[in-house]
């Protein structure tokens, strides 16, 4: 049985424990240890590769039964870069572990931008109609997969409207989690294609240039595997970079 002993939590705020954010889950456990249960990502019928023994850093989330998500919103445009993303030092190289939970490796870590709710993902419907039908418009709350060859991922994406095309079916939402659904309902895309991701790279172990392909891991993958995609826009922010990403495929 997991106790609470020693025990570090994900850190993937994914809602799942019933909690907003893993430190408010962390608040919980001080009054009520047993609650640790609810971590889906300490269970000891998660799913880890059989390596993880043999390498250093946590798997983090495996394979859940219930829906959940992944993670990406609008912001500035800056104007391309002018040069290349180059890689973060070896000093900072060191320290991170670029490989995924199937002990994969990859490139970079996509994040979010600091004032969306989660990550910014840009997708449409494998019917385009439904945008129109279900009336989807910037704050609803909405479900969906991501099937086939745009991704193929297991979990169920829950997050809010943030740009909404009518014309074309394209909808720019963020991630966000279950919770939003749960209190509130939502707007069920059904299946749908994933577009692209927009977002923030802090480091990266690779010179990152627009028209290349990347293995990357958005920061907050509930299953910690990694994507590809090409880089087609690329905006320096000081020490960090945002990006476009499309063509996605996992692993």
């Amino acid at each position: 049985m997991v106790t609470t002993t020693n025990v570090e939590l994900p850190g993937l705020d994914c809602g799942l424990c019933g909690y907003r954010t893993c430190d408010e889950f962390r608040g919980h456990l001080a009054t009520s240890p047993d609650a640790i249960r609810r971590c889906i990502h300490l269970s000891e019928n998660s799913i880890r590769p059989e390596t993880s023994a043999k390498t250093e850093g946590p798997h983090l989330p495996f394979v859940s039964k219930e829906p959940t998500l992944v993670q990406t919103c609008p912001t500035t445009c800056g104007g391309c870069a002018t040069a290349p993303a180059k890689a973060t030092s070896q000093a900072n190289l060191g320290q991170t572990r670029w490989r995924d939970s199937l002990d994969r490796d990859f490139d970079f870590y996509l994040e979010h931008f600091p004032e969306d709710p989660g990550p910014r993902e840009i997708i449409i419907p494998h019917n385009p109609a439904i945008t129109r039908e279900m009336d989807v418009q910037v704050g609803d709350i909405l479900i969906g997969r991501p099937l086939g060859m745009s991704c193929g991922c297991p979990i169920t994406h829950c997050g809010v409207a943030t740009n909404v095309d009518m014309r074309t079916g394209v909808i720019v939402w963020c991630v966000t989690g279950p919770l939003g659904p749960r209190a509130h309902g939502f707007k069920d895309l059904g299946y749908y294609i994933a577009e692209g991701y927009e977002g923030i790279v802090k480091e990266t172990r690779a010179e990152l240039k627009v028209g290349m392909r990347y293995f990357f891991q958005p920061k907050m993958c509930m299953l910690q595997w990694r994507h590809s995609g090409l880089l087609n826009y690329l905006n320096r922010l000081g020490d960090q970079y945002q990006v476009r990403l499309e063509g996605l495929w996992i692993g």
